[in-house]
Order: C-alpha cells, then sequence, then structure tokens
C-alpha cells in the first residue's frame, strides 16, 4: 500500500516538473519573441529616426521667438501702414490680399515680410533646439513699419523699431555663435530705404541696412544695393498656387495664349525724374499705334492697381516695356514673366544685377536690352528694334520666360510644391548654402567677416553672376 502512493506521487511529480518545463518554455519563447519584436521596433524606430534627421542636415532653420511688437503688432493697426493705399485688405491670406480666384489675389508688392514668415512656418526643417540649425531666421516686420513713418515723421521715429530689434538680437545666445553671420531677414522695400544718406531728419528712410549688427547678416529685399550681404529676391506676383499641377496647367495657358500687340507699357511718366526715359517710352508707344498697348497708370480710374486688367494687357502682348520708375526695379517685370510676356529692360540695374539666384546668366535668352540713353536722345526706336527680333527667337525667349515662372512665385504655405522650387525655396537654399560657407571658413580658421559685407561695385556683382559686359556708367 505504501508502494502503491510512493509510485502515484512519483507519477505525479514527473508530470508536473514536465507541465512546469513546458509551461517556462512557452513562457520564454514567448518573451523572446516580444523582445525579438520589441528591439526589431526599436532598431528601425531609430533607424527611421536617424533617416529624418538626416533627410534636413544642413537644412535646419530656427526661427527667432521675436517678442510681438516687431512683427504682428506692426500689423495690428493696417489702417496704418501706408498713406497711399487702405492695407488692411491685403494683410489678409497670409499676405496674400483678398482672393480673386483659385490660386490668384491681389498681392499688394510690400507683403514680402508677411508673405515670407506664413511661408517660413511651414519649413519643412524647422527646429526649436537652435543648436540644430544651419540658420537662424529673424521674422520682422521692419519694412512694414518703416513704410508708416516715410513721410512727415523725423528720423527717429524711423530708426526705432530697427534700433530695438538689433538690440534685442545681439542679447540672445544664438547671436554670440556667429556674431550674426548665420541670420537672415527679410524686407519688403528696395534697399535704399534702409539705407539713409544724411544722418538727420532730412534723409530718405531708415538706417536698418547700414547698422552693425545688420552687416553681419544676409539681408534679402526686393531690390538690393551693391553690398556683398544683400540678396534680391522677387517682387510677389498676384499667382500663389497651391500645386505642381496648377503651375503647369498655367504655362500651358500662356503658351498658347493668341498676341495681338508687339510690346506694352504699364506705368506713369515722371517728369520729375530727370533721368527717366518712361515720356519718351509711352511717346513711341502711342505713335506705334496698334503695335503698342498703353495702360495709363496716371489719367482716371487706376487700371494699374487692377490685378484683372494688367495681367490681360500682358498676356495680350509679345514684350513688355520695364524702364526704372522711383528705382531700378519694378514688380511689373515678374507680372509680365506670370503673363508669359518678355520683358525688355533699359537699364542693368533693373534685373539683371539684381535677382542672380534667379534670372539666366545669359540675360538675351529670356529679354531684349535696349540702352536708355539710346532713348533719352532718340536715336533708338523701340517699335523697329523689336519687329527685329526673328519669330524663331522670339518664340525661343517666350519659352525661356515661361520655365521662370516657378522660380519667381510664392506658393501658397497651406500645401506644397512637390516637383518645383518656388522664389522661397531658392531663397532658403542659397541662404544656408552662404550660411555653410561661413561655417566652413571658422572651421578653416579664416575670417568669416571677409567679404561677407562689404560695398562692392556693381561691375564686381555682375561679373559674379557671369555679366561681362561693361556696363559701370550706368550706375
Amino acid at each position: 500500500m505504501e508502494k502503491s502512493k510512493i509510485g502515484l506521487n512519483r507519477h505525479w511529480l514527473v508530470i508536473f516538473v514536465a507541465s512546469s518545463l513546458f509551461f517556462l518554455f512557452l513562457y520564454c519563447f514567448d518573451y523572446s519573441a516580444r523582445l525579438s519584436s520589441h528591439e526589431t521596433n526599436w532598431v528601425t524606430s531609430l533607424f527611421n529616426e536617424k533617416n529624418a534627421k538626416d533627410s534636413c542636415s544642413g537644412r535646419y532653420i530656427y526661427v527667432h521667438r521675436l517678442p510681438p511688437r516687431f512683427n504682428d503688432h506692426v500689423i495690428q493697426n493696417c489702417s496704418s501702414l501706408y498713406r497711399w493705399y487702405k492695407m488692411c485688405p491685403f494683410v489678409t491670406n497670409s499676405g496674400f490680399g483678398m482672393q480673386l480666384e483659385k490660386s490668384w489675389f491681389a498681392t499688394n508688392q510690400f507683403l514680402l515680410e508677411v508673405i515670407f514668415r506664413a511661408r517660413m512656418n511651414q519649413y519643412d526643417c524647422l527646429t526649436d533646439d537652435s543648436s540644430l540649425a544651419s540658420a537662424i531666421f529673424v521674422p520682422s516686420y521692419c519694412g512694414l513699419d518703416l513704410g508708416r513713418y516715410l513721410w512727415d515723421y523725423n528720423a527717429s521715429f524711423r530708426d526705432s523699431l530697427s534700433l530695438d530689434l538689433v538690440k534685442w538680437l545681439a542679447r540672445q545666445p544664438e547671436w554670440k555663435r556667429t556674431f550674426g553671420r548665420d541670420h537672415f531677414f527679410v524686407a519688403g522695400r528696395i534697399a535704399w530705404d534702409f539705407r539713409r544718406q544724411i544722418d538727420n531728419d532730412n534723409g530718405w528712410g531708415s538706417v536698418l541696412m547700414s547698422l552693425p549688427e545688420s552687416m553681419n547678416m544676409t539681408m534679402l529685399t526686393i531690390e538690393s544695393n551693391s553690398w556683398s550681404n544683400e540678396f534680391a529676391i522677387p517682387y510677389p506676383t498676384h499667382f500663389h498656387p497651391s500645386s505642381d499641377s496648377e503651375v503647369l496647367q498655367w504655362q500651358d495657358r500662356i503658351r498658347k495664349q493668341k498676341r495681338k500687340y508687339l510690346f506694352s507699357f504699364a506705368g506713369a511718366p515722371r517728369p520729375v525724374l530727370q533721368d527717366s526715359i518712361r515720356g519718351q517710352i509711352i511717346d513711341q508707344c502711342l505713335a506705334s499705334g496698334r503695335l503698342c498697348k498703353l495702360l495709363d497708370c496716371e489719367s482716371g480710374p487706376n487700371k494699374c492697381d487692377n490685378p484683372v486688367e494688367v495681367l490681360k494687357v500682358f498676356m495680350d502682348s509679345i514684350f513688355c516695356l520695364q524702364p526704372p520708375g522711383d528705382s531700378y526695379t519694378r514688380r511689373s517685370t515678374f507680372d509680365s514673366i506670370v503673363a508669359g510676356c518678355i520683358p525688355v529692360f533699359f537699364h542693368p540695374g533693373s534685373a539683371y544685377a539684381q535677382y542672380l539666384w534667379y534670372l539666366p546668366k545669359k540675360y538675351n535668352k529670356y529679354s531684349v536690352f535696349i540702352p536708355a540713353y539710346k532713348v533719352k536722345n532718340g536715336s533708338i526706336s523701340i517699335n523697329e528694334t523689336l519687329l527685329q527680333v526673328c519669330e524663331d527667337r522670339m518664340m525661343d525667349m517666350r519659352e525661356e520666360v515661361i520655365k521662370l515662372i516657378p522660380k519667381i512665385i510664392y506658393a501658397d504655405p497651406r500645401s506644397k510644391l512637390k516637383t518645383t522650387e518656388d522664389a522661397f525655396d531658392i531663397a532658403v537654399k542659397r541662404v544656408l548654402e552662404r550660411v555653410e560657407k561661413v561655417r566652413t571658413e571658422i572651421k578653416e580658421g579664416k575670417d568669416p567677416g571677409i567679404g561677407f559685407a562689404e560695398g562692392n561695385s556693381w561691375k564686381l556683382k555682375m561679373s559674379e553672376a557671369g555679366i561681362e559686359e561693361d556696363w559701370d556708367h550706368f550706375f
């Protein structure tokens, strides 16, 4: 009886031990599988994270969190932004202004600061860690602020925000790394407005771009001076597409457009400016009869403020005349390119010495150049000069103009062009290249300040763009 009980107990012990080992095996197998899966997921996550970081390597941008008085507060009182226009409608839609139809807006030429900042807020390689940043963006609205005080205000009013801005920047830890040479900002007015020549109330504009701190930054404007840290980027146009297909459709449309005028001019005379050729241009246009279309921006209701009117004239024209106005450049140049109209320039400072990141070095591929002094002295006929352009060359030039469209527009920040770079993308890319050059010089023990901000002659600036003509006498 006792032996029987012992045998039975041994039997259950064997079963218990075997079962325990079996369940232990199952548990270990399951844990191993779960551990393996966890490790695989962790490695995959690490790999993906590394890849994501690598895609932004050299492209990270840190945006300064400026006190709102440097940007948002400036446009809150939008009715005071510009004495000649009611600006409140223009600050809507991320600076694009009132929407006319899909991708088309009534965009004011001075809203680039708002437009650029809106695009930067959607940039795919932003970082909150400034130590990772390749470049640092300063989202100020100094141009819009200046527009409030250009007339009837003393110099201290015009300089106040700019002086406070550079003081604020110089106190930040990010400034001390390169003393601002990795910083950049956008000013939505011509550079001349920010380089007051006379240090009293009678001088024009502010001193923003002449300040020591500003000279350590890269400055982007709609029209630059010859300083080596100033770069011109396109004026805003009315076309702000939200997809690549919209760009392609528009290019296809204007490629097929029938054009009934040989040339056109949208503008008004500048009788006060001694060197202006606008009066002669208007006279030659009127004398050309049906070959030229004049959009008079002086008399009656100003049709030049109507995007639809301007676009219609340019789309109906083969060539669009772009003489200097109050300054070398015109927003009209970019409106004409969007319309597929070949620009005709009369001064190298209107485009060739300006938009070095955007326009072809071989300027005769996309434009016609007629020296202003020949128009002034009556030795050249615009009509006859343009009639001498053969059909094949004219078609080639128009195609070059159409190819430029994606490069000179600012896409809708609520979406992203996937296969083409717009004006914002190109500007950011070139700024990053410029800052990387500074970092390389620092690593090599060189002085990054040498050549960073120097008053280059226009001749030197154009030679760097690959333009060999001697146009020094124009400047």
